[in-house]
């Protein structure tokens, strides 16, 4: 056999590269034989919206669960959208990372509050957190509205509190929310696109 010095590099990097594969336990019949089933073949796909800023781009995810009826489904993968205009199936570093979010020991899922002076925090049911909001808005709005201004025209303001909305929402919830401050009259309304 005639073999030049690039010729034998070649044979026994192939030689070398085939014995460790055996000697590591590599069958190519045995890898070829076997079938992996697709690991989002029995998942639900659900289109959602990503919640960190005010782009709001389109997330897919996916949920494993045999839909019984007291069974939680859980969330396995998490990717961009293709379809949305927004962003094409393309996700920045947070969005992308917003599986490690939703599986976060650490993430707050009830209503919480820490009363005055006290340096815990006692959970609530959503019941009783709306309540308590309503309660001390109405007590906010009822101690500081303002009728009137100097001159006697009517001005309908509620200067001591904002209201902070959503940026990722749709453009009917954000209509609706601006309609019910405004009709509170609240004069500071603002979205986390400007945080």
């Amino acid at each position: 056999m005639d073999l030049d010095r690039r010729g034998f590099f070649r044979v026994s990097g192939a030689g070398l590269v085939g014995s460790s594969l055996v000697a590591l336990g590599f069958s190519p019949t045995a890898a070829l034989a076997e079938t992996r089933s697709f690991k989002l073949a029995r998942t639900t796909e659900t289109r959602s919206t990503c919640p960190y800023c005010s782009v709001s781009c389109g997330l897919i995810m996916y949920t494993l669960g045999d839909k019984a009826k007291n069974v939680k489904s859980t969330i396995i993968y998490v990717e961009g959208d293709p379809d949305h205009p927004v962003n094409r199936g393309t996700l920045c570093p947070k969005g992308a990372g917003v599986m490690d979010m939703i599986q976060s020991s650490s993430r707050v899922k009830t209503p919480q509050v820490r009363e005055a002076g006290s340096n815990e925090w006692k959970r609530l049911s959503w019941e009783d957190a709306l309540t308590r909001v309503a309660k001390h808005m109405k007590a906010d709005r009822d101690a500081n509205f303002i009728k009137t201004n100097d001159k006697g025209v009517t001005v309908n303001r509620w200067n001591s509190t904002a209201m902070l909305m959503s940026s990722a929402a749709s453009n009917e919830s954000g209509y609706l929310s601006v309609k019910v401050a405004r009709g509170l009259g609240m004069v500071a309304l603002d979205t986390q696109a400007r945080i």
